[in-house]
């Protein structure tokens, strides 16, 4: 299972919120780069980055911050947050992502996104699928839809996607566990899907316990930045998988 550390952006910095709320931003590091570099030394290879700036903008904010860290490490960063455009995807691919997450423009222009798919290939693009009580969260979780979660997971699995990243919004950022039983429903209904867990990891064992349900990688963001999970433990459990 792939760890994948994650970096929030408002105003250029490294914030973390609780279940999406904006008012409980809080600030870890005015230097984002320098936040990627201690996630590469640690053998670290992966990177989820988010402009939530962009998120609740008409477009992308932050790709400068984006090109930076991708100029100055060798992470593969997977970008999401504001991506409304075609526009707003070439500059994202043209900053230095390796793949791109799409949330809200997948309910609210399904066209767009499915024209991703085609231009791009299923391998870049992934499907933001963050849920409130199983249904689709959209607008930087600052809109809840009618859409049922797994149904909608399945539609765009049926149109190419495997990669897919679902945050239970009541468990992000609250350091009280992911959600389990979420992800091995989803498993057990979704064949084929690449499940990226997202919110909620407090410990070390909570990383164990989504290897074990069959996930493919887990986001980690308020524990890192917390000190809940070491930087070092995180490294020897990317030493402990890949041994595997």
């Amino acid at each position: 299972m792939r760890i994948i550390p994650a970096i929030d952006i408002i105003d250029g910095q490294c914030v973390r919120l609780s279940k999406g709320d904006y008012s409980t931003a809080k600030i870890y590091s005015n230097d984002p780069l320098e936040m990627a570099k201690a996630f590469q030394d640690h053998g670290v290879e992966y990177l989820h980055l988010v402009d939530l700036d962009g998120a609740k903008s008409q477009g992308i904010v932050n790709h400068k911050v984006l090109e930076k860290i991708a100029t100055k490490t060798n992470l593969k960063i997977d970008f999401g947050g504001g991506l409304k455009t075609d526009q707003d995807l070439k500059i994202a691919f043209e900053s230095g992502a390796k793949q791109i997450t799409g949330g809200s423009i997948a309910i609210k222009d399904p066209a767009t996104f499915l024209s991703w798919i085609e231009t791009y290939g299923a391998h870049r693009i992934i499907l933001g699928a963050d849920a409130a009580n199983e249904k689709i969260a959209i607008s930087g979780w600052l809109e809840t839809s009618s859409e049922d979660l797994i149904p909608y997971v399945s539609n765009f699995m049926a149109r190419g996607i495997t990669d897919v990243i679902c945050t239970d919004i009541s468990k992000d950022g609250m350091l009280a566990g992911p959600s389990i039983a979420l992800y091995e429903k989803m498993i057990s209904r979704l064949n084929g899907i690449k499940l990226i867990a997202s919110g909620g990891v407090a410990e070390l064992q909570d990383l164990h316990d989504l290897k074990a349900v069959g996930c493919d990688a887990a986001i980690v963001g308020k524990a890192i930045y917390e000190y809940r999970i070491s930087l070092k433990e995180i490294e020897q459990f990317i030493l402990n998988t890949s041994s595997c």
